[in-house]
């Protein structure tokens, strides 16, 4: 088929697809197949037209071969009335209602029923199919009004589409003969031969879309961590040790100054775990000097059993200062007795529990950002500083700060940013300077302070991706599709 295109062209200045599907006496689709191959070549230029087209049912040629059925019912009508009942013998009870319902609508035939029984009778003197008539006409290249084509597409005897059609002119590489198709592949037997000197090989196609790879794709709490990571490190911070779920209250609420008493030690916002129940608490002098802190602030007895039983973690706070402290360890304690450390910023991103009641935007686990840093001489300006230059790496860059209690840190405030996609102010962290009595037992001494902040990984990737709901972003009703067509989280 290439050929017979190639070869038309050299006689002609255009051809149609259509022309040469008729002339020989071949399917269209073949036509066009070759013809695309021949356009990707640079033979010809291929241009596509629409042209209308009539789509005649089976039930039309057999009106243009004898005639609509109201029309040759009228005829049979010419020699005088007859019952409906003898027409249906003729007809058919199919046709008849066809042909009656078309005639009286046309106003050809009429129904008589004084006599009690339907007798068909003519309405016109003369007539002629108007049907028969239409379809000869389109048939033969003709056309119909939108009166016209309504009517035939009502009693689905003809549609018209449109269609394509392509008209061919010579391309820049054009040439009666198909040269020799370009090669793919070097292979082996090219190169041991010599037959790639002169073998033509195509061309590499960068604008072809690749195939789409059905593999692997990270959830989009991933994609925001790896950012938050990225945002961290640009900062100078290090990330911290985190890697054990399962806590001890030690660490998890004594190191950092939480009374025993506490209401979110209790069963309703802890997961106690049953088996261990207890670990040991190696740090023995640390324990001491935490008993006398607690012992002298809230003057209450401090249990150590309370202390050992194990929990799973409802914050990552224990790991900063268990980190805290083995800072201090390694640090060099001066004659003075103050410490000479090397200053530090901290972070970690990491899985929390809690035994809360789940709702839309509260789950039983979630992940929490901290992060913070020790120096000496650190000021409530210096921490707000530092949590504008961070949260502007997150595109918040209007803060405003609210006091309020935490057990482990004074002054404390809440952090409120200006969300612009929200047009509201939402509150996106907790922060605070660690409380002396914290420091003190971690082997700090009353010079160093500790500016330290939480923000949640999930809340801030819930307004990255537009997700009211928490169970649609974490847990098991997450939608796999949405993992797979969730872009990467930039800030």
């Amino acid at each position: 088929m290439e050929g017979i295109i190639l070869k038309a062209l050299s006689t002609r200045d255009k051809v149609s697809s259509e022309e040469l599907a008729a002339d020989n006496k071949v399917d269209h689709q073949e036509v066009v197949g070759a013809a695309k191959s021949l356009t990707a070549q640079g033979y010809i230029v291929a241009d596509m037209e629409t042209k209308p087209v009539w789509n005649i049912s089976e039930e039309a040629k057999e009106i243009v071969e004898k005639g609509s059925p109201e029309y040759n019912l009228w005829k049979l009508l010419g020699d005088g009335d007859l019952p409906q009942s003898k027409v249906q013998e003729q007809f058919g009870k199919e046709t008849t209602a066809v042909a009656l319902a078309n005639g009286m609508k046309s106003k050809l035939l009429k129904i008589d029923k004084s006599s009690g029984q339907p007798v068909l009778q003519r309405n016109a003197a003369t007539a002629s199919d108007e049907v028969r008539d239409l379809l000869q006409r389109i048939i033969g290249g003709g056309e119909a009004n939108p009166k016209e084509t309504e009517a035939l597409k009502k009693r689905k005897l003809a549609t018209l589409d449109n269609k394509k059609v392509f008209l061919y002119t010579k391309g820049p590489d054009y040439s009666v003969e198909v040269k020799a198709k370009a090669v793919g592949d070097l292979t082996r037997e090219m190169l041991v031969t010599g037959a790639w000197k002169t073998t033509s090989f195509k061309e590499y196609n960068f604008s072809v879309p690749a195939e789409d790879i059905d593999g692997g794709q990270l959830h989009p709490l991933l994609k925001v961590r790896q950012e938050f990571r990225e945002i961290f490190m640009e900062l100078g911070f290090q990330e911290m040790d985190t890697q054990h779920w399962v806590e001890s209250s030690f660490w998890n609420f004594d190191s950092l100054f939480i009374p025993q008493q506490h209401p979110a030690r209790d069963l309703q916002d802890t997961f106690f775990i049953s088996k261990p129940a207890t670990s040991e608490v190696v740090q023995k002098e640390l324990m001491a000097k935490v008993r006398a802190a607690h012992e002298a602030a809230f003057r209450t007895p401090w249990k150590e059993e309370e202390a050992k039983r194990n929990i799973l973690r409802t914050h990552t706070t224990g790991s900063s200062a268990y980190t805290l402290f083995r800072l201090a360890q390694m640090s060099e304690k001066l004659p003075d007795g103050t410490l000479k450390f090397r200053p530090g910023r901290y972070y970690s991103i990491d899985r929390v529990f809690r035994n809360e009641e789940m709702d839309k935007t509260h789950l039983c686990e979630f992940h929490q950002i901290e992060g913070f840093v020790v120096g000496r001489n650190i000021s409530l300006a210096n921490m707000m500083h530092t949590f504008d230059k961070f949260f502007r790496r997150i595109g918040i860059e209007r803060l405003r700060f609210k006091p309020t209690f935490n057990p482990y840190t004074e002054p404390s405030m809440e952090i409120f940013g200006f969300h612009t996609g929200l047009k509201k102010w939402i509150e996106v962290g907790n922060s605070g300077l660690f409380r002396p009595e914290l420091l003190g037992p971690l082997g700090f001494d009353a010079g160093v302070s500790v500016m330290a902040w939480g923000i949640s990984l999930e809340r801030n990737t819930m307004i990255k991706y537009n997700i009211s709901n928490i169970h649609e972003l974490f847990g098991h009703r997450v939608n796999i599709n949405f993992i797979k067509r969730s872009a990467i989280a930039r800030f």
